[in-house]
């Protein structure tokens, strides 16, 4: 049989296997002899086998060529990623290259079902959080920050959120990502494209001359985009993106280190929201969990701010998103996978 049609088949059995074990990353590794391949899932790594030094290296080749990358190039990080029918479902594959100490590359590809609508009480452990979740989505305009730790679902409950604003709430939508991680019709989505010339900035400015009622922003990362995404908050538009924080009050902080200053964040900001995952049953489905900073509570906090002083949320608000958990977690930490 041809080579490159073992190559083929081997990558599509890899992305096949990686899709059945429901993983939402696999790791291309090399060691010194071979290639370890991981499936990560829910925050964990997961064996799943070696292959040869050759294989691995004609998979990755073949990855890249799918992305549109430099076959040739092997001493420089890439990204890109392409799409591909499996199981009759439209998946998009993102694909990261990274040069290793042995002369060889790693690769990680995301693994991303395209047009996945999920409503947001279906993802939420408590139905309150929903609620208020609708609630903060259903203002005309403001700023909405999420936060919490890689893989906690941020962008799935943004997703979530954007597409009741278009069908529930009748809004004109659009996104700012990169990448797009969830392609979906009936949202106008653009991508990040800093060769272009569309960096985040760029895209920002061209999008509020597109007469949008809400924006998606795929995360603040620098002072330029946090600034526009502040002005686009006061002149009319509701923005929902994520941003690093330890958690929803830090999140305050975080926007003064980008230039912010406090009296824009009290003008704009009407809700921050800090989001984990925990296991719910014993067949390791997920749902999330929220602590939600907004109304009265993100007050005392700007407020707090403004004193110089250190604002924690009541013992009461702040229960479900930490302590319950912790006790969601250690209740079924015997039967993960």
């Amino acid at each position: 049989m041809n080579v490159e049609i073992v190559v083929e088949n081997k990558s599509e059995q890899l992305l096949l296997r990686g899709l059945l074990f429901g993983a939402s990353d696999i790791h291309i590794v090399p060691t010194s002899n071979n290639y370890t391949i991981h499936f990560r899932k829910y925050g964990k790594l997961f064996d799943a086998g070696d292959i040869s030094q050759d294989l691995g290296t004609r998979i990755i080749s073949y990855f890249k060529f799918l992305s549109s990358l430099d076959i040739s190039e092997k001493r420089k990080p890439q990204s890109g990623s392409f799409q591909k029918e499996m199981q009759n479902k439209l998946y998009a594959f993102r694909v990261s290259t990274l040069p290793s100490v042995f002369q060889k590359e790693s690769l990680v590809i995301r693994l991303m079902l395209q047009n996945a609508t999920y409503s947001i009480s279906s993802l939420c452990y408590y139905q309150k959080s929903a609620e208020k979740l609708t609630n903060l989505v259903s203002n005309r305009q403001g700023l909405v920050l999420f936060c919490g730790a890689t893989g906690s679902g941020k962008t799935t409950s943004m997703y979530s959120l954007i597409n009741y604003c278009s069908q529930t709430l009748s809004r004109h939508v659009i996104s700012l990502e990169d990448p797009v991680e969830n392609n979906q019709e009936n949202l106008l989505q653009i991508q990040v494209n800093e060769r272009a010339g569309v960096t985040y900035a760029a895209g920002l400015k061209a999008i509020l001359r597109h007469s949008p009622d809400v924006i998606m922003i795929g995360e603040i990362r620098d002072r330029e985009t946090a600034k526009i995404a502040i002005e686009a908050s006061l002149t009319g538009h509701l923005v929902l993106s994520t941003i690093h924080a330890k958690n929803s009050v830090n999140c305050i902080y975080r926007l003064m280190d980008l230039g912010i200053t406090i009296e824009e964040i009290r003008q704009s900001l009407v809700g921050i929201v800090a989001q984990c995952l925990v296991q719910i049953d014993k067949k390791d489905q997920r749902k999330a969990l929220y602590e939600i900073l907004s109304d009265s509570f993100l007050f005392e906090a700007i407020a707090a701010t403004m004193r110089g002083e250190q604002y924690f949320l009541p013992k009461d608000e702040t229960l479900i998103y930490q302590s319950r958990s912790i006790e969601v977690e250690e209740q079924f930490a015997s039967t993960s996978i």
